[in-house]
Formats: structure tokens, C-alpha cells, sequence
């Protein structure tokens, strides 16, 4: 029976551990305390959604996705490209935000909502 006990325990802790560690959690914008997820909230959600999922415009445009699908931008200067020029519907954001906002963004967008 002891070792019944310890066993349970060493999982536990283990669970709980890999939940400290970002055990292949979902990045959170609307957690998040950094100052690209605040650039996002500020300027992106609007279009794309509260946590990148994309989302229907009142006027019935489908924005995409920011996290998964087909990504038209896919590479760093693609996404860069879009973010500061815009296309497809989306403003362009060259003259809002500065050229390290936008390669803020372009991070968050790769490393964070894509896991690139």
C-alpha cells in the first residue's frame, strides 16, 4: 500500500510540475502581461479576435485565423509585410507602430500563436 501512495504522489507532483513548465499549454494574449499581447490587444484584436482565432466581421468578412489554417503569410518578412503594409482587406500598420512593435508582433505571431 505504501508504494500505491507514493506512486499517486510522484504523479501528482509531476502534473503539477508540467503545469508550471508549460506542459503544451495554449499561449493566452488576454494573460498575458507582455508588451506584444498588449500591441495585439490594441491594435489586432479588433479583426483577428481576443486570442488570434480569427472571427466574422459585422459586415460579414471572415478574418482568419492567426493560429491555425492556411497562413498566406508565412514566413518573418511575409508576416512583417503584411502587419506594416497590410493587403486583403487588412490596414496597414507602418505609420501606428513602430518598426520594433511590428517585429514585436511578428514574433508573437510565429513563436507564440503558431509554436514556430
Amino acid at each position: 500500500m505504501p508504494r500505491a501512495k507514493l506512486f499517486a504522489v510522484v504523479v501528482f507532483a509531476a502534473i503539477g510540475l508540467a503545469g508550471c513548465f508549460g506542459g503544451g499549454g495554449r499561449y493566452m494574449i488576454g494573460e498575458s502581461k507582455a508588451y506584444e499581447a498588449s500591441l495585439y490587444r490594441q491594435n489586432c484584436a479588433i479583426c483577428h479576435g481576443p486570442e488570434g482565432d480569427g472571427k466574422t466581421l459585422d459586415d460579414g468578412t471572415r478574418v482568419p485565423s492567426l493560429r491555425e489554417g492556411e497562413f498566406k503569410a508565412k514566413t518573418e518578412n511575409q508576416i512583417y509585410d503584411q502587419i506594416a503594409n497590410g493587403g486583403n482587406g487588412m490596414v496597414g500598420f507602418r505609420r501606428q507602430l513602430s518598426e520594433r512593435e511590428m517585429r514585436l508582433l511578428v514574433e508573437l505571431v510565429k513563436r507564440d500563436l503558431r509554436g514556430q
